[in-house]
């Protein structure tokens, strides 16, 4: 019986030890464990894989259909583009409408842009990462209390799931790209579309 208690002793004393090593104070938060180059890395992976370019980057015709016109990736709505009338009859019946670019977009809330998200000031160059948290997971335009919401297209109500290391990859990511000067319109109210 002396034996029994004296190996479950060892081994209680062997598991508390692993705890304890498992949890010491040498843990690092997540997304610091990863060297910038990692974080910038994985960024673009997510960014590719959660359909950003789908809606932020202009598109040109290429042999297999519209393409990411990669000079302006991630650049948004071309504030070059003029804006066309939108018949509203076919919102009221249900549809949204989108530009041949996926950049714009009308629906019942009115017409929608999308963002500038590159490293340029006129994108999110000068934003705080709190700005770009705040912008994704809480749904904030510019990351800013008191701003408006994002508006749809943005499925903000997804990202706002991203872990940590997420949403530090995507902004260390979006922070290294290429800027492209590019200010996108402001939203237009429904009344305004016609």
């Amino acid at each position: 019986m002396k034996k029994i208690i004296g190996l479950c002793s060892a081994v209680a004393i062997v598991a508390i030890a692993i705890l304890v090593s498992c949890n010491s104070g040498s843990s690092k938060p997540a997304g610091n464990e990863l060297s910038k180059d990692s974080l910038i890395k994985r960024g673009e992976y997510l960014v590719t894989i959660t359909g950003c370019d789908d809606c932020h980057s202009p598109k040109k015709m290429g042999p297999r259909g519209p393409e990411i016109d990669m000079e302006r990736r991630l650049s948004g709505y071309d504030m070059r583009d003029t804006f066309p009338s939108v018949d509203t009859n076919i919102i009221k019946k249900g549809w949204a409408l989108t530009n041949m670019q996926l950049t714009g977009w009308a629906g019942p809330w009115g017409a929608s842009f999308t963002a500038n998200i590159t490293s340029d000031e006129t994108g999110i160059g000068n934003w705080s990462y709190a700005q770009f948290k705040k912008a994704i997971t809480e749904g904030k335009w510019k990351g800013m209390d008191g701003n408006r919401p994002l508006m749809p297209p943005m499925p903000w109500q997804n990202y706002k799931h991203f872990t940590e290391t997420y949403l530090q990859s995507i902004f260390a990511f979006l922070q290294s790209t290429k800027p492209v000067k590019n200010v996108e319109p402001a939203i237009k109210p429904f009344s305004d579309l016609n």
